[in-house]
């Protein structure tokens, strides 16, 4: 075995989407200790997880597949995330909803700013002029339409219609991380949350 391979437990027969998982976990990590994506090499991921890097060409073709699919794992720990927040809020509490959903975004989107630029880095997929956009940002601002849509449903009364909510809330939340992000100042979530109650105030009657 060579020195770039570290001894590791060989998966069982039927397990390979367990290795995809820890390939994809180990790039995540990684990430957070580069200078961004360029710096992510198959190499460089395969000696992370302790295999030869031709174990990593059995689930990802190349290395633009491999951030591709790190780009998907991300934005599925950021629902892992919102999940998780929304659940601690009464179902009855369709505001308290939307406002935990946004400050999870917010602090996901600070406490990871490669792994953020990496997933807003390419937008969404468009299969035609004429077609809806699609993709995992285009689902992230339809989980926050769907809860102000919630919101108005339960009595809550919004200045705009709730797709038109949904977007201004990402829009300006994505545009304060992104401002923080291009200037290098890293000052925590608290101050991205602040701004995203702002926006609040600002989109509820």
């Amino acid at each position: 075995m060579s020195e770039e391979v570290q001894a590791r437990t060989r998966n069982r027969w039927g397990e390979g989407e367990r290795l995809r998982g820890e390939i994809l976990a180990a790039a995540s990590r990684l990430l957070s200790e580069l200078d961004g994506e360029d710096a992510l090499t198959i190499r460089g991921v395969a000696r992370a997880v302790g295999i030869a890097p031709a174990s990593i060409y059995q689930h990802f073709s190349d290395r633009a597949a491999l951030v591709t699919g790190l780009a998907e794992y991300e934005f599925g720990r950021l629902r892992v995330a919102m999940d998780a927040a929304e659940s601690r809020v009464p179902a009855r509490d369709a505001v308290g909803r939307v406002r935990a959903l946004l400050h999870t975004y917010c602090r996901f989107a600070m406490a990871n700013p490669g792994h953020y630029r990496l997933m807003t880095a390419n937008g969404a997929s468009r299969p035609s002029p004429e077609a809806r956009p699609h993709g995992p940002a285009v689902d992230l601002v339809d989980r926050i339409t769907a809860a102000f849509a919630r919101c108005a449903e339960s009595g809550t009364a919004l200045r705009v219609p709730a797709e038109r909510a949904g977007v201004i809330a990402f829009v300006g939340a994505h545009g304060r991380v992104a401002l923080f992000h291009s200037t290098g100042r890293q000052p925590g979530g608290d101050q991205v949350v602040s701004f995203a109650d702002e926006l609040l105030a600002l989109i509820f009657a």
